[in-house]
């Protein structure tokens, strides 16, 4: 199964790092890889959840929540026709602060030619991601 993983030590506490990666309705003002969220629901990001996601390059997408452990990781799916995309979001406590992990895997019977093709992107969008979260958690007090 095609994917990436990418760790980044944040020097914040966790409660914060946490508050920047669940704040999805913020991510377009925080993170350039995004360019509008939409939630499709009311609340706090739970299991069910779902929320519509352009960036660019991309297709929009609709993400839901497949599972979460609140104040610690959540994990959400969008799927389109022969591609299903997995992306968890884990964040722990470390020595210096935070750790922040995001994964991502893409599964079903056109998963080999949508990752040949989207991988650079995709490579670049988690890295940049991570990045932003940092900086915003690292200068943020929520």
């Amino acid at each position: 199964m095609p994917g990436l993983q990418h760790t980044a030590t944040i020097a914040a506490p966790p409660e914060r790092v946490w508050a920047v990666v669940v704040d999805v309705e913020r991510w377009p003002a925080r993170i350039p890889t995004v360019d509008a969220v939409e939630r499709l629901d009311a609340g706090p990001l739970a299991v069910g959840s779902r929320t519509r996601l352009q960036q660019p390059g991309l297709p929009t997408a609709v993400w839901t929540v497949t599972e979460l452990a609140d104040g610690s990781s959540y994990t959400w799916t969008s799927s389109s026709p022969g591609v299903t995309v997995t992306a968890a979001h884990v964040v722990e406590p470390h020595p210096d602060g935070s750790r922040l992990t995001l994964a991502l895997t893409v599964s079903g019977p056109l998963s080999g030619i949508g990752w040949l093709m989207t991988r650079s992107l995709t490579e670049k969008y988690v890295e940049t991601e991570a990045a932003s979260i940092k900086r915003a958690a690292e200068t943020s007090t929520t």
